[in-house]
């Protein structure tokens, strides 16, 4: 295995994803239903989000869905809303959910660019949230390429965005690694050709990813002892 790249998911891999998204499901959902808890409760279930419990089920559509399946799912609930206005309101509540680190970024990320990798983010989140949040964790100019389901390359588990980042390098698909949470991120990997590595930081379990992983590993922490030196 010779790999020049990595390339990371952003929630539930560089981030730890219930402690980010479910702060946001009850902000928006309280949002968008004018604070009136019991509607937000019934509007939550319709993205597979327990208010009273503040969890997602497994099956959420926020989990690797992209805001406009997010907002797709949503529409019948606001028929009086534009689908633009729901993706916009979505999107501020993003920005704005805390963000809580699957693992120390800065030195992580400065030990694999003091060891050669190029780094990039592929996330099925906007654009434009990825990069406050990423900005936000003073990581943002670590990395080479960052992407969102709106930047133009499609959303994971389409391989566009990996392959736009092979491509930004100048790098064959096979010398990148993605690094995901989710069997969307890695379904990418493998569509794109590349090394496919799983976390257990999201929400999916260890059966979920084996199919298609080449390895797994409890949090992106353990990336350093895994890759070739």
């Amino acid at each position: 295995m010779s790999l020049a790249a990595i390339l990371f998911d952003k929630d539930g891999t560089l981030f730890d994803f219930a402690a980010t998204w479910e702060a946001w499901a009850r902000a928006f959902l309280l949002r968008a239903c004018a604070g009136d808890r019991t509607r937000a409760a019934a509007v939550g279930h319709e993205i597979g989000f327990d208010m009273a419990r503040g969890r997602f089920r497994p099956d959420s559509i926020v989990i690797a869905g992209t805001p406009g399946e997010v907002a797709e799912v949503l529409a019948p609930q606001f028929p009086l809303m534009p689908r633009s206005a729901l993706i916009d309101m979505l999107n501020a509540e993003a920005e704005a959910a805390p963000q809580a680190e699957a693992v120390p970024l800065a030195p992580l990320l400065d030990g694999l660019r003091a060891r050669g990798y190029r780094l990039g983010v592929a996330t099925n989140d906007a654009e434009a949230p990825a990069k406050v949040h990423l900005a936000a964790a003073g990581i943002a100019d670590r990395f080479d390429f960052i992407a969102g389901f709106d930047s133009g390359h499609g959303a994971k588990p389409g391989p566009g965005q990996l392959l736009a980042f092979a491509r930004a390098l100048d790098l064959p698909p096979a010398e990148v690694a993605m690094v995901g949470d989710s069997t969307h991120d890695l379904i990418a990997g493998r569509r794109a050709g590349m090394t496919t590595i799983g976390v257990l930081t999201g929400m999916a379990r260890p059966d979920d990813l084996r199919p298609h992983a080449d390895v797994i590993l409890p949090d992106i922490g353990h990336l350093a002892d895994w890759l070739p030196r």
